[in-house]
């Protein structure tokens, strides 16, 4: 009866993530999605722990152990995700990825020690393509961490683009080698493949620009769930090789859509030559110059329109200025005027990272609009507040073949009656390039810290 119960508890953890990750592809429903599948995964792991029997009818062992280690992790991981910052949301996502990598490489080095002799061919290539992928997953996750922290800093060039490609080239004939020959390094091989494969994957993610983090988190997520899902088949694991399939086609497809949003292409990605050439900038001309506006009249030009749109961008994060953002929301639709939300697709460290943020700040999910949703209604928009975007807004992108961006889609806020920019300076954005939009006509500088501009406005639509 147990091996039955057992692949019951296995149909319902895999329909559980198959029903939470579909809910995920709304905001409105993504939170529920996330607690479904959770509980999934628990019924899984409980019916593994409890009713699992191998072929001379053994359970498995030290199961104190394995109920301790698991408390020490969910402690650890509640901590983690109760004290983080929404600006910090990135790197806490890093980590976990790079968990997950990490022990998706530990299950192919402990099944490989401990089938000796001479295993099949199918189960050397599973062991060394999990262990290869958990551990680029595993190390370049630290690095992305790093990076996004401010730890790490970019190491552009062409140089990295020979090595990293040598690299790759290395591991695969390294996995040849081990599936082939596996003799010919004997046991040391394992070891040899571990530390090429953390290698390469430092050296995949050090040249990536801060920009271009979001498809390289989305990549490394699905390096994770392919990783994962080799583990499924190593143990013959249903529910495992559902969630990595999932995970590692849902990661995949991500990164595409990321890629398509910044004009790039996959190839880049894996060749490790992504995001150069955005180390390439420009300046403005001279003779440019950015006016500016005071918290009143810009309290004033909002107060007066129809319709506002809010394109939030990494510098609402930094501000933290999500919950203000929100009220001042709220001040304008007292007023009767509608307010919406233009989220390009990479705006912040990460995919959804300004859906998470003002999804935190309880704004309405129908306000939330994509980019191809929120672009031809900005020629009938009175008032564009770009808070804390940079690139994802610069005109550059459709009009500048020589910039780095170019091709990149953008919200094109320059199509609104007026734009508001509130930024701290004049700084550049990840891409390194000037913003043309802080020069036209239509633009004013609301220069300052985000949440204390829209306290200002805020304060100023009181007294109206």
């Amino acid at each position: 009866m147990s091996p039955f119960i057992l692949e019951i508890s296995y149909l319902i953890g895999s329909i559980s993530f198959i029903v939470g990750l579909k809910m995920l592809s709304h905001p409105e429903t993504a939170r529920r999605g996330n607690i479904y599948a959770g509980i999934g995964m628990l019924i899984a792991i409980a019916g593994t722990i409890f009713l699992y029997k191998n072929s001379e009818g053994q359970g498995i062992g030290n199961i104190p152990w394995i109920l301790a280690a698991m408390v020490i992790g969910t402690v650890i991981g509640y901590m983690m995700a109760m004290k983080v910052k929404m600006t910090a949301m990135p790197q806490m996502v890093s980590f976990f990825n790079g968990m997950g990598g990490a022990c998706a490489a530990i299950i192919s080095i402990v099944e490989f020690n401990a089938h000796s002799g001479h295993p099949e061919k199918g189960f050397l290539a599973i062991v060394f393509l999990g262990l290869a992928i958990g551990a680029v997953s595993f190390s370049g996750s630290m690095v992305a961490y790093g990076k996004l922290d401010g730890k790490v800093k970019d190491a552009r060039g062409n140089m990295f683009v020979y090595i990293n490609n040598l690299f790759l080239l290395g591991l695969a004939i390294l996995i040849g080698i081990g599936v082939f020959n596996p003799d010919m390094f004997g046991h040391s091989l394992i070891w040899i493949l571990l530390a090429a494969s953390l290698l390469y994957g430092v050296l995949f993610v050090l040249p990536i620009g801060g920009a271009d983090m979001p498809v390289v988190i989305s990549l490394l997520n699905s390096f994770t769930g392919v990783a994962a899902a080799l583990g499924g088949f190593l143990y013959g694991n249903q529910v495992m090789l559902t969630g990595g399939i999932l995970v590692g086609s849902a990661g995949t497809i991500l990164t595409v859509l990321m890629c398509k949003a910044m004009n790039r292409s996959l190839m880049n990605v894996i060749v490790g030559s992504f995001g150069a050439a955005a180390g390439a900038a420009t300046s403005a001309d001279g003779d440019k110059v950015a006016k500016e506006i005071n918290a009143t009249d810009a309290a004033i030009l909002c107060a007066y329109a129809n319709k506002v749109c809010i394109v939030p961008g990494y510098g609402l994060a930094v501000a933290q200025a999500q919950h203000t953002c929100h009220e001042f929301e709220k001040q304008l639709a007292q007023r009767g005027v509608e307010v919406i939300y233009a989220i390009h697709p990479v705006a912040g460290r990460m995919p959804g990272h300004m859906n998470v943020l003002l999804a935190e700040a309880d704004v309405d999910y129908p306000k939330m609009l994509e980019m191809d949703d929120v672009n031809p209604m900005l020629p009938n928009t009175d008032v564009c507040i770009v808070v804390g975007a940079n690139d994802v807004v610069n005109p550059a992108a459709e009009e500048d073949p020589s910039s780095p961006i170019y091709g990149m889609p953008i919200i094109q806020v320059s199509n609104a009656n007026n734009v508001i920019i509130m930024k701290r300076s004049m700084g550049k954005g990840y891409a390194g390039i000037e913003n043309d939009l802080f020069f036209r006509n239509k633009s004013r500088m609301l220069f300052g810290d985000a949440k204390d501009s829209l306290g200002k406005l805020i304060g100023e639509l009181k007294e109206l």
